[in-house]
Protein backbone atom coordinates (compact mmCIF):
# COMPACT_ATOMS: atom_id res chain seq x y z
CA UNK A 1 0.00 0.00 0.00
CA UNK A 2 1.07 3.43 -0.78
CA UNK A 3 2.16 6.33 1.66
CA UNK A 4 -0.21 8.53 1.68
CA UNK A 5 1.96 12.29 0.00
CA UNK A 6 2.99 14.62 2.27
CA UNK A 7 4.36 18.27 2.72
CA UNK A 8 7.52 19.21 4.89
CA UNK A 9 5.25 20.74 6.65
CA UNK A 10 3.33 18.16 7.31
CA UNK A 11 6.34 16.08 8.30
CA UNK A 12 7.55 18.55 10.77
CA UNK A 13 4.03 18.80 12.16
CA UNK A 14 4.34 15.14 12.67
CA UNK A 15 7.10 15.51 14.23
CA UNK A 16 6.08 18.09 16.43
CA UNK A 17 3.49 16.21 17.71
CA UNK A 18 5.48 13.03 18.71
CA UNK A 19 7.91 14.94 20.58
CA UNK A 20 5.87 16.66 22.62
CA UNK A 21 3.86 13.37 23.46
CA UNK A 22 7.73 11.52 24.10
CA UNK A 23 9.13 12.98 27.02
CA UNK A 24 11.70 13.65 25.68
CA UNK A 25 14.37 16.52 26.83
CA UNK A 26 15.18 19.38 24.01
CA UNK A 27 18.82 21.11 25.00
CA UNK A 28 21.43 19.44 22.11
CA UNK A 29 21.07 22.16 19.99
CA UNK A 30 16.85 23.03 20.26
CA UNK A 31 15.22 23.74 22.98
CA UNK A 32 11.38 22.85 21.23
CA UNK A 33 9.68 20.09 19.35
CA UNK A 34 9.40 22.05 16.10
CA UNK A 35 12.93 22.51 15.86
CA UNK A 36 13.97 19.46 16.77
CA UNK A 37 11.77 17.94 14.07
CA UNK A 38 13.17 20.63 11.42
CA UNK A 39 16.78 19.06 12.49
CA UNK A 40 16.15 15.55 11.92
CA UNK A 41 14.11 16.18 9.03
CA UNK A 42 16.81 18.67 6.91
CA UNK A 43 19.48 15.59 7.91
CA UNK A 44 17.36 13.42 5.25
CA UNK A 45 16.43 16.09 2.78
CA UNK A 46 19.86 17.64 3.08
CA UNK A 47 18.62 21.18 3.51
CA UNK A 48 20.34 23.67 5.34
CA UNK A 49 19.99 25.14 8.93
CA UNK A 50 18.46 28.29 7.78
CA UNK A 51 16.24 27.03 5.00
CA UNK A 52 13.69 29.35 3.48
CA UNK A 53 10.00 28.50 4.97
CA UNK A 54 8.69 28.44 1.29
CA UNK A 55 9.79 25.08 1.33
CA UNK A 56 6.95 23.72 3.79
CA UNK A 57 4.58 23.42 0.90
CA UNK A 58 7.09 20.72 -0.78
CA UNK A 59 6.26 17.23 -0.92
CA UNK A 60 8.19 14.49 0.62
CA UNK A 61 8.98 11.43 -1.04
CA UNK A 62 7.65 7.97 0.26
CA UNK A 63 11.20 6.99 0.66
CA UNK A 64 12.34 9.84 2.64
CA UNK A 65 9.02 9.79 4.70
CA UNK A 66 9.87 6.58 6.00
CA UNK A 67 13.10 7.49 6.77
CA UNK A 68 12.37 10.79 8.58
CA UNK A 69 9.59 8.64 10.43
CA UNK A 70 12.51 6.41 11.17
CA UNK A 71 14.68 8.61 12.70
CA UNK A 72 12.03 10.47 14.91
CA UNK A 73 11.00 7.04 16.49
CA UNK A 74 14.99 6.26 17.28
CA UNK A 75 15.15 9.96 19.11
CA UNK A 76 12.00 9.14 21.01
CA UNK A 77 12.66 5.32 21.94
CA UNK A 78 16.79 6.03 23.04
CA UNK A 79 16.30 9.24 23.75
CA UNK A 80 19.74 9.45 21.93
CA UNK A 81 20.53 14.13 21.61
CA UNK A 82 19.51 14.21 17.93
CA UNK A 83 23.35 15.29 16.67
CA UNK A 84 23.95 11.79 17.65
CA UNK A 85 21.61 10.48 15.32
CA UNK A 86 22.32 12.74 12.03
CA UNK A 87 26.50 12.64 13.48
CA UNK A 88 26.43 16.59 12.50
CA UNK A 89 25.90 19.85 15.26
CA UNK A 90 25.99 23.21 14.16
CA UNK A 91 28.24 26.09 15.95
CA UNK A 92 28.35 29.59 15.07
CA UNK A 93 26.73 28.35 11.72
CA UNK A 94 29.68 26.05 10.93
CA UNK A 95 29.31 22.15 10.41
CA UNK A 96 30.88 19.70 12.57
CA UNK A 97 30.85 15.82 12.76
CA UNK A 98 30.11 14.39 16.33
CA UNK A 99 29.50 11.21 18.23
CA UNK A 100 28.84 10.15 21.35
CA UNK A 101 33.00 10.46 21.64
CA UNK A 102 32.32 14.17 22.77
CA UNK A 103 29.22 16.59 24.02
CA UNK A 104 27.02 17.76 21.52
CA UNK A 105 28.39 21.57 20.50
CA UNK A 106 26.03 23.75 22.36
CA UNK A 107 28.09 26.76 24.37
CA UNK A 108 27.33 30.61 24.73
CA UNK A 109 31.16 31.29 23.62
CA UNK A 110 29.24 31.11 19.99
CA UNK A 111 28.47 34.86 20.73
CA UNK A 112 31.90 35.60 21.87
CA UNK A 113 33.36 34.02 18.67
CA UNK A 114 30.92 35.59 16.68
CA UNK A 115 31.42 38.98 18.29
CA UNK A 116 35.01 38.17 18.25
CA UNK A 117 35.68 38.36 21.83
CA UNK A 118 35.39 42.40 21.70
CA UNK A 119 35.76 44.33 24.01
CA UNK A 120 38.15 41.85 25.93
CA UNK A 121 40.29 41.25 23.34
CA UNK A 122 41.85 44.88 22.08
CA UNK A 123 43.89 43.31 19.31
CA UNK A 124 43.67 40.36 17.25
CA UNK A 125 44.90 37.07 19.16
CA UNK A 126 47.69 34.88 17.28
CA UNK A 127 47.51 32.28 19.53
CA UNK A 128 44.69 30.59 20.90
CA UNK A 129 44.23 27.68 23.00
CA UNK A 130 40.95 25.60 23.58
CA UNK A 131 41.01 23.69 26.48
CA UNK A 132 38.57 20.75 26.48
CA UNK A 133 37.91 20.91 22.92
CA UNK A 134 35.78 17.84 22.51
CA UNK A 135 34.78 18.47 19.04
CA UNK A 136 37.24 20.82 18.18
CA UNK A 137 33.64 23.25 17.62
CA UNK A 138 34.74 26.04 19.69
CA UNK A 139 38.96 26.18 18.31
CA UNK A 140 37.80 25.99 14.83
CA UNK A 141 35.21 28.46 15.38
CA UNK A 142 38.03 30.61 16.35
CA UNK A 143 40.62 30.09 13.28
CA UNK A 144 37.44 31.00 11.33
CA UNK A 145 37.03 34.24 13.20
CA UNK A 146 40.21 35.22 13.67
CA UNK A 147 41.78 34.46 10.11
CA UNK A 148 45.60 34.77 11.12
CA UNK A 149 45.61 33.00 14.40
CA UNK A 150 47.34 29.86 15.16
CA UNK A 151 44.75 27.48 17.28
CA UNK A 152 45.99 24.73 19.43
CA UNK A 153 43.17 21.86 20.38
CA UNK A 154 44.01 20.33 23.65
CA UNK A 155 41.35 17.51 25.66
CA UNK A 156 42.55 14.82 27.93
CA UNK A 157 40.18 12.37 26.27
CA UNK A 158 41.93 10.76 23.22
CA UNK A 159 38.51 9.97 21.64
CA UNK A 160 37.64 13.30 21.73
CA UNK A 161 40.81 14.12 20.14
CA UNK A 162 40.11 11.93 17.40
CA UNK A 163 37.01 13.58 16.50
CA UNK A 164 38.55 17.19 16.69
CA UNK A 165 41.29 16.07 14.21
CA UNK A 166 38.18 14.85 12.00
CA UNK A 167 36.67 18.01 11.91
CA UNK A 168 40.26 20.08 11.78
CA UNK A 169 40.47 17.96 8.37
CA UNK A 170 36.93 18.63 7.48
CA UNK A 171 37.56 22.41 7.56
CA UNK A 172 40.98 22.26 6.19
CA UNK A 173 42.32 24.27 8.68
CA UNK A 174 45.60 21.68 9.35
CA UNK A 175 47.66 24.26 8.57
CA UNK A 176 46.95 26.79 11.44
CA UNK A 177 44.63 24.54 13.95
CA UNK A 178 46.43 21.54 15.68
CA UNK A 179 45.54 19.17 18.72
CA UNK A 180 47.30 17.65 21.85
CA UNK A 181 46.66 15.30 23.99
CA UNK A 182 46.98 16.63 27.62
CA UNK A 183 45.54 16.70 31.20
CA UNK A 184 45.20 20.79 31.17
CA UNK A 185 49.10 22.10 30.41
CA UNK A 186 50.67 18.70 31.50
CA UNK A 187 52.06 17.41 28.39
CA UNK A 188 52.47 21.44 27.05
CA UNK A 189 56.16 21.94 26.72
CA UNK A 190 58.09 25.13 28.28
CA UNK A 191 58.15 26.65 24.90
CA UNK A 192 53.92 26.94 25.21
CA UNK A 193 54.42 29.19 28.64
CA UNK A 194 53.57 32.95 28.07
CA UNK A 195 52.50 32.51 24.38
CA UNK A 196 48.77 32.19 23.87
CA UNK A 197 46.80 35.55 23.89
CA UNK A 198 43.25 33.68 24.33
CA UNK A 199 42.90 31.01 26.11
CA UNK A 200 38.89 29.56 26.22
CA UNK A 201 37.45 26.58 27.26
CA UNK A 202 34.39 24.59 27.49
CA UNK A 203 35.12 22.09 30.44
CA UNK A 204 33.51 19.66 33.00
CA UNK A 205 31.56 21.83 35.34
CA UNK A 206 28.57 19.76 36.15
CA UNK A 207 28.62 19.47 40.25
CA UNK A 208 27.34 15.60 41.56
CA UNK A 209 23.90 16.66 42.54
CA UNK A 210 22.83 18.40 39.24
CA UNK A 211 24.43 15.13 37.35
CA UNK A 212 22.75 12.56 39.42
CA UNK A 213 19.33 14.49 38.17
CA UNK A 214 20.13 15.01 35.04
CA UNK A 215 17.70 14.01 31.79
CA UNK A 216 18.37 10.69 30.32
CA UNK A 217 19.78 12.46 26.95
CA UNK A 218 23.03 13.20 28.84
CA UNK A 219 23.63 9.77 29.51
CA UNK A 220 24.68 9.50 25.92
CA UNK A 221 27.69 12.24 26.68
CA UNK A 222 30.83 11.08 27.75
CA UNK A 223 31.12 11.38 31.48
CA UNK A 224 34.48 12.36 31.47
CA UNK A 225 33.09 15.73 29.85
CA UNK A 226 30.50 16.51 31.95
CA UNK A 227 31.48 15.71 35.92
CA UNK A 228 33.70 17.79 37.75
CA UNK A 229 33.62 17.05 41.56
CA UNK A 230 31.03 17.74 43.97
CA UNK A 231 30.69 21.69 43.09
CA UNK A 232 31.84 20.98 39.33
CA UNK A 233 34.48 23.04 39.91
CA UNK A 234 37.14 20.48 40.28
CA UNK A 235 38.93 21.26 36.49
CA UNK A 236 38.28 25.11 37.13
CA UNK A 237 40.48 25.11 40.34
CA UNK A 238 43.25 23.96 38.45
CA UNK A 239 42.53 26.22 35.45
CA UNK A 240 42.62 28.96 37.86
CA UNK A 241 46.19 28.42 38.94
CA UNK A 242 47.51 27.62 35.73
CA UNK A 243 46.08 29.99 33.48
CA UNK A 244 48.58 32.82 33.85
CA UNK A 245 51.69 31.03 33.24
CA UNK A 246 50.36 30.37 29.53
CA UNK A 247 48.94 33.04 28.69
CA UNK A 248 50.95 36.57 27.31
CA UNK A 249 50.95 40.01 29.33
CA UNK A 250 47.79 40.92 27.70
CA UNK A 251 46.54 37.36 27.38
CA UNK A 252 42.77 36.58 28.25
CA UNK A 253 41.12 33.91 29.66
CA UNK A 254 37.50 32.84 29.13
CA UNK A 255 35.76 29.89 30.70
CA UNK A 256 32.22 28.49 30.52
CA UNK A 257 30.88 27.21 34.15
CA UNK A 258 27.23 26.85 33.25
CA UNK A 259 25.50 26.69 37.05
CA UNK A 260 28.43 26.02 38.96
CA UNK A 261 28.86 30.12 38.40
CA UNK A 262 27.15 30.27 41.74
CA UNK A 263 29.38 28.00 43.55
CA UNK A 264 32.91 29.66 42.19
CA UNK A 265 31.74 32.86 43.36
CA UNK A 266 31.48 31.74 46.56
CA UNK A 267 34.70 29.81 46.72
CA UNK A 268 36.72 32.61 45.44
CA UNK A 269 34.36 36.12 46.86
CA UNK A 270 37.58 38.26 46.44
CA UNK A 271 37.73 37.39 43.04
CA UNK A 272 36.76 39.83 40.48
CA UNK A 273 35.00 37.61 37.91
CA UNK A 274 33.90 38.99 34.76
CA UNK A 275 30.17 37.30 33.89
CA UNK A 276 29.85 37.74 30.35
CA UNK A 277 26.22 38.56 28.67
CA UNK A 278 23.97 36.59 26.49
CA UNK A 279 21.37 37.75 23.78
CA UNK A 280 20.79 34.14 23.46
CA UNK A 281 21.59 30.86 25.95
CA UNK A 282 22.26 31.00 29.32
CA UNK A 283 25.08 32.26 31.03
CA UNK A 284 27.46 30.72 33.46
CA UNK A 285 30.70 32.56 31.57
CA UNK A 286 33.21 33.94 33.16
CA UNK A 287 36.55 36.21 31.67
CA UNK A 288 39.84 37.22 33.62
CA UNK A 289 42.99 38.64 32.33
CA UNK A 290 46.20 37.24 32.97
CA UNK A 291 46.82 40.10 34.98
CA UNK A 292 43.74 39.93 37.49
CA UNK A 293 45.10 35.83 37.10
CA UNK A 294 48.36 37.08 38.56
CA UNK A 295 47.14 39.79 41.07
CA UNK A 296 44.61 36.93 43.38
CA UNK A 297 47.24 33.69 42.37
CA UNK A 298 47.00 33.29 46.11
CA UNK A 299 43.01 33.16 46.09
CA UNK A 300 43.34 30.11 43.95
Amino acid sequence: MSVQTKTIGDMLEKGKKLFEQGDIYFGHGTDNAWDEAVYLLSHVLNLPPDADRALLQNSVSEQDQTKIEALYQRRIDERVPAPYITQQAWFCSLPFYVDERVIVPRSPIAELIYNQFQPWCMQSPNKILDLCTGSGCIGIACAYAFEKAQVVLSDISADALEVSTLNIKQHDLSHRVSAIESDLFNAFDSSAKNSFDLIVSNPPYVDADDLARMPHEFSHEPDLALASGNDGLDFTRRLLKQAADYLTDQGVLVVEVGNSSVALDRVFPEVPFTWLEFTQGDGGVFMLTRTQLRQYADCF
